[in-house]
């Protein structure tokens, strides 16, 4: 049974965090090259001010540095550990790619990339501890479980011009639903087909929007959390996958804790 465990993390943790968590990724750079699908449905925020009442300001759009405030540090969640994410953490939305257009942008945040082109972003890598203190080495499967029991999120906070921050929302809330069924994308040279997109209860910020995606890789299949939160002219998206999860071929539980804390320090 072990053994089966191993190979299942393994596959997980090479073809799904390549993307998701742990992989290289090149450049930071927000365009989109040629390799998208044709009528790519990735947001693109409007003018700063677009579509407002003339006697109505504009809605502040959040700095870096006031995003940097913003974003989780150590110590915001319990029995978790925060750092800034690194350029081998997340994919760029250009080195991932889709087979129907209308999933592009929904594939971008799923695998940890921005949405459209914010003014400004940050991202985090949140790890939650092992529920229970297991050897590595045990006999005892569920021990060697619960040594897999790491729920790896990635979080992300993008600051929009005009209505960008709800036209994102919007575009992946539309793309969720017409890519519930599945497609195929490839993130960092690597091909996986979601194959359901499933809407969760999710609560936070002015609007927020949550989803479990069934994900098969390599004949092995895996669960994936992806949840939106908007407040204001800012968008935190959390992308999160779990080892044991991963291991077991079955489902986790929301990171409500990492969910929470991000929500509380938007608002």
């Amino acid at each position: 049974m072990r053994p089966t465990a191993i190979r299942r993390t393994a596959v997980a943790a090479t073809v799904m965090s390549l993307a998701l968590l742990t992989a290289a990724c090149g450049s930071d750079s927000d365009d989109k090259d040629s390799g998208k699908a044709a009528g790519s449905a990735s947001v693109q925020p409007s003018d700063k001010g677009a579509d407002k009442g003339a006697d109505q300001a504009p809605a502040k759009v959040l700095s870096a540095a006031e995003l940097e405030k913003a974003s989780l540090k150590q110590g915001d969640v319990k029995a978790h550990k925060i750092t800034k994410a690194g350029p081998g953490d997340a994919v760029d939305g250009k080195d991932v790619t889709v087979d129907k257009a209308a999933c592009d942008v929904f594939a971008d945040v799923l695998m940890g990339a921005k949405a459209g082109s914010p003014a400004a972003s940050t991202q985090r890598k949140v790890v939650s501890e092992p529920k229970k203190d297991a050897a590595m080495d045990s006999d005892d499967p569920e021990a060697f479980e619960a040594a897999f029991d790491i729920t790896t999120t990635l979080a992300t906070l993008a600051s929009y011009e005009g209505k960008g921050a709800e036209e994102t929302l919007s575009s992946l809330r539309t793309a969720a639903t017409e890519c519930a069924s599945g497609f195929t994308l490839t993130a960092a040279g690597s091909k996986q087909k979601v194959v359901k997109i499933a809407e969760e209860q999710v609560k936070g910020g002015e609007e927020a929007v949550g989803w479990t995606v069934a994900v098969e890789a390599e004949g092995e299949k895996n669960a994936l959390k992806l949840v939106v939160i908007r407040q204001g002219t800012t968008v935190a998206s959390l992308a999160s996958l779990n080892f044991a999860a991963a291991a077991s071929g079955g489902d986790f539980d929301m990171p409500t804790a990492v969910i929470d804390a991000q929500a509380a320090k938007l608002a």
